[in-house]
């Protein structure tokens, strides 16, 4: 092949082995970059799919900007060391001007998007907006490849350095991505981190010119000469920089219905991924693709790479039981659990991406020595990249299904790597297991079913696949991909109260908002309140349809309106102001519900408050460790320091904490919530979910402001800027370190509360008297569930509770929770043993005297006696 870029003079650089250092170094900060970016812009432009998509297509078409138009002055300059040094200053100089810029641009970019955008307008602004805020950085960072790769060409064949200095870069990628995910972001936070890698930038620019001479000026050919040199190169170059992303994004997409879907998951695939690439190209530097005429070697790579893919594909149906032989051999923890997934991404990733970075190597080394110019050639494919997240993950995986866009992608190569009228025997071989895989392999649709379940509804969506799977007992379950479990039939009682403990505290609402929406049973039931109008914002539309599956058990008395939108950036942008505002129990692990638990969320949430509105933010204790939970209660203390805390429950398998606030700091007065209580406007009283009286209402709180801040101490706060809360409650989600009730325990012991704290000044002595009692009796009734074995056999359970519920009765009068199952038991044991039951009986009528449950009993017991 003719090589029309000669080279005038044989200077070398000083140090070789120098500028894969430098662009190892230089790899690292721009992972670590997009990784902070990215979970920056998301605060602004929302999570939604669209949002998401669009952050990443304007780094990446940043990238290809610069590659092609700063890569062609790199290419025509006698200096490119000097490029390469200003390149670096320029990335490094404007992340820290970033660290000014995004905040008054995220605003900006707020207002644009709106409340209730379409996805179209919210993806164009949010993709102009992060592409020219980036684009000085971005640029940059796609013009250092070129410059270096135009460094080390002096005196040598085109092309011959540019394998390697791809593989550092994009080793530099890999420990850039890691270290963001498990050290850097976790310790010191966004900002820091954007520092840190700036400063990595101005090392790099800094020493450029210690390390190479000026290097000579390589002559330029005419693009039409170029191309005629090598005809469909670039377009090769923009289609395989489609598939492999596009593959990625797909591969991910399906891993996440067994992996944990947190930081730590999504920082692993993509090192597996960018890994396997990097050894590819360092592979293709040492020959490893074979000599030969470059076209052929292209056709091997690429059917390769395609008999890969499908291997790849293949390997997802054996994810799941290899990820259970993993653990099932290793000590339980979170390195394990890391382990298992990895694997589970070596699997598919590893022989296609490796082929990938060959295939990259390759193709832009024919560009060179085509005369195309590196520049170009990575900017075409970079471009082919940007399209893939918008193409496969949000048009044809949610239409087609994942395992048709897999195939796609396959498809995609076989057509590149077809170059003959009559196909080579591994083409062809390829061809028909892609075809016998689109007929007759099943959906890559895995949902755990046990036995006797069934699949009730799937439907796959941008950012999760949502299933509803109804078990051989009737419960019904809402899953996101397959580990998230959202609610089920079986907690209607528990889903009811968190929503009407809340709204039962403010006095007269007329406005409520409820940010996610799971089954949809606490903002429903919220709606049956005919005097309040109920708006719910669920990022995924799928879990809105699936929805209808839970709360058509609450009848047709009222619905909220819900509102598909990223709740955090619909807080942000809506100018009205609630009565009540109840956030879902987010699973702090899983990726994104982290940042809904930040002290700015919590304040944008006060700025949305009415007067006298209340807040209850609801936390899942069974699914947070307590170091987690005193960054989440410290964010809390600064935005709402007069707030407290209660349980949604007395359940010790499943707490629910709720931290509640009131806009205006005022307490409760319960003259007030005992007329709310009798004026509820809702079909079916609260008594029915264990709220009777005002007594019920307020025993549920467990602390106050002091305990609040006690708990919370010195404890690293949960901010936008440091997402503490992301990094650190993957924890317990990979290797719990205690069951649910321990930790319920140790909260309670460190929780305190006095009716002043709770009640309107002057509060009636003796009210408070009975609070407290309340109080006291519910943290014995909890007590005495702690070692309790459910049993059918009453008179077992009957020796297990007795005494300790009746010794909790006599502390409170009032309260109820231990009465019912006793009375349920009596009645139970009457059938047996009417002696018994009558002492039981008549020990209830007497803790109880105000209730006339137990005395009817007993009074029907005996006229049935013989």
């Amino acid at each position: 092949m003719a090589e029309p870029a000669l080279l005038q003079g044989a200077a070398r650089p000083a140090h070789p082995a120098g500028a894969l250092l430098l662009m190892l170094l230089s790899g690292f900060a721009a992972l670590a970059y997009q990784v902070v970016w990215t979970q920056q812009g998301t605060v602004w432009l929302g999570h939604e799919a669209g949002a998401v998509l669009a952050v990443i297509g304007a780094f990446f078409g940043g990238l290809a900007l610069g590659s092609f138009v700063l890569g062609r002055q790199v290419e025509a300059s006698a200096r490119p060391v000097r490029w390469y040094a200003v390149c670096e200053l320029v990335i490094g100089a404007w992340s820290l001007a970033l660290v000014l810029l995004m905040a008054p641009v995220g605003e900006a970019l707020l207002g644009l998007i709106g409340e209730r955008p379409s996805p179209a307008w919210q993806w164009t602004v949010a993709f102009i907006g992060s592409f020219v805020l980036l684009l000085p950085a971005t640029a940059a960072m796609g013009a250092t490849l070129p410059a270096m790769e135009r460094v080390l060409a002096a005196g040598r064949r085109p092309g011959a350095s540019l394998a390697a200095l791809y593989a550092g870069n994009t080793l530099g990628a890999v420990l850039g991505v890691l270290a963001a995910a498990f050290w850097l972001v976790p310790t010191y936070g966004l900002t820091r981190t954007a520092l840190l890698c700036a400063a990595l930038n101005l090392v790099c620019a800094a020493s450029t010119p210690w390390l190479f001479r000026s290097v000579p000026r390589r002559q330029r050919v005419a693009d039409a000469q170029a191309c005629a040199g090598a005809p469909g190169l670039l377009p090769m170059l923009a289609a395989t920089g489609l598939l492999g992303i596009g593959y990625e994004v797909l591969m991910v997409r399906v891993l996440r219905q067994f992996a944990e879907n947190t930081v730590y998951t999504f920082a692993l695939l993509l090192a597996v991924y960018l890994v396997g690439t990097a050894l590819g190209a360092a592979a293709y530097q040492r020959g490893w693709a074979g000599r030969g005429e470059p076209q052929r070697v292209r056709e091997r790579l690429i059917g390769a790479l395609a008999a890969a893919c499908l291997l790849g594909v293949t390997s997802l149906w054996a994810a799941e039981p290899l990820k259970h032989a993993v653990l099932d051999v290793t000590a339980a923890g979170m390195p394990a659990a890391l382990a298992a997934e990895a694997l589970m991404a070596l699997l598919g990733f590893g022989p296609p991406t490796v082929l990938m970075g060959a295939l990259f190597s390759h193709l832009a080394t024919e560009a060179v020595q085509s005369g195309i110019g590196f520049g170009r050639a990575l900017a075409v494919n970079t471009l082919g990249a940007a399209f893939a997240p918008l193409l496969f993950g949000l048009l044809l995986a949610p239409a087609f299904g994942a395992k048709a866009a897999l195939l796609v992608v396959v498809a995609g190569y076989l057509l590149l790597a077809l170059r003959r009228p009559r196909p080579a025997l591994p083409w062809s071989a390829t061809a028909a297991a892609a075809l016998a895989m689109a007929l007759w392999a099943p959906a890559l649709v895995f949902v755990d079913l046990p036995e006797g379940a069934r699949i009730v509804s799937y439907r796959d969506g941008a950012l999760g696949a949502v299933s509803v799977v109804e078990d051989a007992q009737g419960v019904s379950r809402l899953r996101i991909d397959n580990r998230q479990q959202e609610g089920s039939s079986a907690t209607l009682f528990a889903d009811a109260r968190q929503a009407l403990l809340p709204l039962l505290l403010h006095p007269a609402p007329r406005r409520a908002l409820f940010l996610g929406l799971g089954t949809g049973v606490t903002a429903g039931s919220a709606a049956q309140d005919r005097r309040l109008q109920v708006e719910a914002v669920e990022l995924l539309p799928e879990v809105i349809a699936a929805s209808a599956h839970f709360t058509h058990e609450l009848g047709a008395a009222a619905a909220p309106t819900l509102i598909a939108a990223d709740a955090r950036r619909f807080v942000r942008a809506t100018s009205r102001r609630y009565d009540l505002i109840v956030a879902d129990n987010f699973h702090p692990a899983r990726s994104g519900s982290a940042a809904l638990y930040t002290v700015e969320h919590f304040q944008a949430v006060r700025a949305r408050l009415a007067d006298g509105g209340v807040f209850c933010q609801w936390l899942p204790l069974h699914q947070l460790d307590l170091e987690t939970l005193r960054s989440i209660v410290a964010a809390f203390v600064l935005a709402y320091p007069e707030g407290w805390a209660m349980l949604a429950t007395h359940s010790l398998e499943t707490p629910v904490l709720g931290l509640v606030a009131r806009a205006n700091g005022q307490r409760f007065d319960p003259a007030v919530l005992r007329g709310r209580l009798a004026d509820h406007g809702m079909p079916r009283a609260p008594v029915e979910f264990g709220l009777p009286d005002e007594l019920a209402l307020l025993g549920s709180f467990v602390a106050g402001p002091r305990a609040l801040a006690r708990f919370a101490g010195d404890a690293p706060v949960n901010r936008d800027d440091h997402p503490l809360v992301a990094y650190r409650a993957p924890r317990i989600t990979y290797a719990p370190d205690s069951a649910p009730k321990v930790r319920l325990f140790a909260l309670l012991d460190q929780f305190q509360l006095a009716p002043d704290e709770l009640l309107a000044a002057p509060a009636d002595a003796a009210w408070s008297g009975r609070l407290a009692a309340y109080w006291q009796a519910r943290d014995r009734y909890l007590l005495a569930g702690r070692s309790v074995r459910p049993s059918g056999d009453v008179n077992r359970m009957l020796a297990q509770v007795r005494e300790p519920l009746l010794a909790v009765l006599h502390t409170s009068p009032d309260f109820r929770p231990a009465y019912d199952p006793l009375l349920q038991m009596a009645v139970a044991l009457a059938r047996t043993d009417a002696g018994a039951a009558r002492a039981l009986l008549a020990e209830l009528a007497r803790a109880q005297p105000a209730r006339s449950d137990a005395p009817s009993a007993l009074a029907q017991l005996e006229r049935s006696a013989p």
